[in-house]
């Protein structure tokens, strides 16, 4: 496999060999007001509040052949209270917001969702000081409905569940992602937005002389036939005003071929597959609630989430992969089948709070990748938002490290990217 530093060198050509203009003199060029670089469910979001309420001419720019085809369609569609994330961190703050917003935007707009409420478990009384340190986590994040049940309460309110002690947290819920994404959508295009699917940005540059940014553009069909040897020239070239690199998935491969961008300010990106099974051969779902273990080493464990049907799966594990090259992250070319001996992986740790599990029930679901910015046995990163103040370059804001909660937190994001364009 080629190596990412020699894709990178390959898509852009090499950059001080000739000036832009003369690389590219003969591309199509045009100018853009604001840009929003991938179609998951926060850049929706991003682009809703930049043409809703900042009234900004945005186009939206997405390598897949149709809105969040990334991580926003392969998660636990879980809205979280805001519990487990470091006090005045960027994750704590933005989810008990986002949380807020969330359930509000569902219910003015109709969009399926359920406050079903969670419980975290600790299965032994080694587990105990960690749910201790959660609630007290929790209250300083400002989630303070909280409350701490012995394990015969526990039992009392999901019969199947084994614990020694859970946490119970009325504001988790469940939401239809799908159609969250596709009303916030039609709310930003009803106010002027456009939405270009199969199109790649495959890199950029910033222009300090004339302080301009371009953005260089690629059909994603293109790039995909790339023999990722010559230099790929983009179709276009888009000279915005302001950017957003919500890209997800891509978001660090495509800041680091963004030529004056400095290299020092990107993190090194992991990524992390976590799979699901969903529980066959039952009667009636076990459990009610969300039900999730203790955290675990890249993850929340894992964990019990319900669909707005009640239909119950497991997930996600934590599997962490290298070796993805930056075409690979563009678009979106990860490995997403679900073997189904992982299941043998799947029925201990279920086992430890739903003894009841029966053999051979676990049938293979899903799986969606996590773009992160902490790898194995590191502390979990929070979000990165990076603006002027951060690399300098007005009008460009990059998202790092926008895995969970992310879904949550999105509406929130939404906000503070505005606002910090607003400046």
């Amino acid at each position: 496999m080629m190596k990412p530093t020699k894709i990178l060198r390959a898509l852009v050509g090499k950059p001080r060999s000739l000036s832009t203009a003369e690389r590219y003199k003969s591309v199509p060029k045009e100018a853009a007001d604001a840009v929003v670089i991938g179609a998951g469910v926060v850049g929706i979001a991003v682009a809703r509040e930049l043409a809703v309420k900042l009234g900004r001419e945005v186009l939206v720019l997405d390598s897949g052949p149709t809105f969040g085809t990334g991580s926003s369609s392969r998660n636990s569609e879980v809205i979280h209270a805001g519990i487990y994330y470091p006090p005045n961190s960027l994750k704590a703050l933005l989810c008990v917001k986002g949380r807020d917003l969330l359930y509000k935007y569902c219910k003015q707009h109709e969009i399926p969702h359920k406050q079903i409420g969670k419980l975290i478990v600790a299965t032994r009384s080694s587990e105990i000081p960690m749910l201790d340190s959660l609630m007290n986590r929790a209250m300083e994040n400002g989630v303070g409905d909280l409350r701490m049940i012995d394990g015969r309460e526990a039992t009392k309110i999901e019969p199947e569940l084994q614990c020694t002690r859970a946490l119970l947290s009325p504001s988790s819920g469940i939401i239809d992602s799908h159609s969250f994404m596709l009303s916030l959508l039609g709310e930003a295009e009803n106010n002027g937005a456009t939405f270009s699917y199969n199109t790649t940005v495959i890199g950029g540059s910033y222009e300090e002389k004339d302080d301009t940014i371009q953005l260089y553009v690629s059909e994603s069909e293109s790039l995909g036939n790339w023999d990722k040897e010559s230099p790929l020239k983009p179709d276009l070239i888009l000279t915005p005003k302001l950017v957003v690199n919500s890209a997800g998935l891509g978001a660090l491969a495509l800041s680091r071929s963004f030529h004056g961008l400095n290299s020092g300010n990107i993190p090194k990106p992991y990524f992390a597959r976590g799979s699901y099974f969903t529980l066959s051969n039952v009667k009636s779902p076990p459990f009610r609630h969300l039900i999730y273990p203790i955290p675990e080493d890249g993850g929340l464990g894992v964990h019990v989430t319900l669909d707005l049907d009640g239909r119950v799966r497991f997930g996600p594990d934590v599997e962490w992969i290298d070796g993805i090259d930056d075409v690979s992250s563009f678009l979106n070319l990860f490995e997403y089948s679900v073997p189904g001996d992982g299941a043998n992986r799947f029925y201990p740790e279920i086992r430890k709070y739903y003894p009841g599990l029966k053999n051979g029930s676990l049938d293979p679901g899903y799986s969606g990748i996590r773009a992160k910015i902490s790898g194995p046995m590191q502390a979990s990163a929070d979000f990165m938002i990076q603006g002027e103040e951060i690399h300098g370059i007005t009008g460009l804001i990059n998202l790092f490290g926008i895995e969970s909660p992310g879904l949550t937190s999105s509406m929130a994001i939404a906000e503070y990217v505005a606002a910090n364009l607003s400046k």
